[in-house]
């Protein structure tokens, strides 16, 4: 029986390259999230570049993670889960402290902390029953640094990062894995215009001069190496950054 994988957030940038490369690997994937079309489009272009049938199937499931409502409808039509991606999330806002919006807290607080509790509650039954479960939790490097204007980002990931380890400890008689992956400076479509609030000229000047910023491809390489390891060895974590990045606030530019 091929394995199942969910992958949240499925619409665009990491999670959509999950999802592809996840199908690659052979994986049955569940793609989800808010923007169907979108994962319509994608369902799409991987059964197209897979003729040979390698994925038993790629699936669209709309899904706000919310809203335990949708997760517990998704939970409800899968019959297996081996694998569960909690990549839904994001970043609004690069406020200080002083002049932040709380809902713009909240947003990010439902959605990368309480969207992955969510998930993991509904589907940990059926991780478990596979007898081979991993769930992989996609933070960042900010849920182990801080710089100045994320702090609500911050927040978010650093709670992300202490549900992760909790779960490996309160998870260690059962046969589910627990892994993280936090990424660096990972230049996507979308993740950084969010944060900007769709100022598309201040959401390109984080990425300018720096030389090969990670790719969503990038992660889902991690991703996919970390799920297919054997089942009785268990990824931690996955700090992964592009070589041009020495931390969050230390990164090389280079001046035409």
């Amino acid at each position: 029986m091929r394995k199942t994988a969910v992958v949240t957030g499925a619409s665009s940038g990491i999670g959509a390259a999950t999802g592809r490369r996840l199908a690659a690997e052979g994986f049955n994937v569940v793609l989800a999230a808010r923007r169907r079309e979108r994962l319509d489009a994608l369902v799409k272009e991987i059964e197209e570049a897979d003729p040979a049938g390698r994925s038993n199937f790629v699936e669209a499931v709309t899904l706000d993670v919310t809203s335990q409502e949708s997760v517990d409808a998704l939970a409800d039509r899968l019959k297996a889960c081996h694998v569960l991606v909690n990549n839904a999330g994001g970043a609004v806002g690069l406020e200080n402290v002083a002049e932040a919006d709380p809902a713009d807290w909240q947003t990010m607080y439902d959605t990368n902390v309480l969207g992955l509790l969510r998930m993991t509650r509904a589907l940990l039954p059926k991780l478990i029953a596979s007898g081979e479960g991993h769930v992989v939790n996609i933070t960042s490097l900010a849920a182990h640094a801080v710089y100045e204007g994320g702090a609500g980002y911050i927040a978010a990931q650093h709670a992300a990062a202490a549900v992760n380890d909790t779960m490996r400890l309160e998870l260690v008689e059962q046969p589910v894995r627990i892994t993280e992956v936090a990424p660096g400076m990972v230049h996507t479509e979308e993740f950084s215009l969010v944060r900007f609030r769709g100022d598309a000229e201040a959401a390109a000047k984080p990425y300018l001069g720096v030389p090969n910023p990670l790719t969503a491809d990038d992660v889902a390489d991690c991703i996919a190496w970390a799920v297919t390891r054997p089942a009785h060895v268990n990824i931690d974590r996955i700090d992964v950054q592009p070589r041009a990045q020495a931390a969050s606030h230390k990164v090389q530019r280079i001046t035409p």
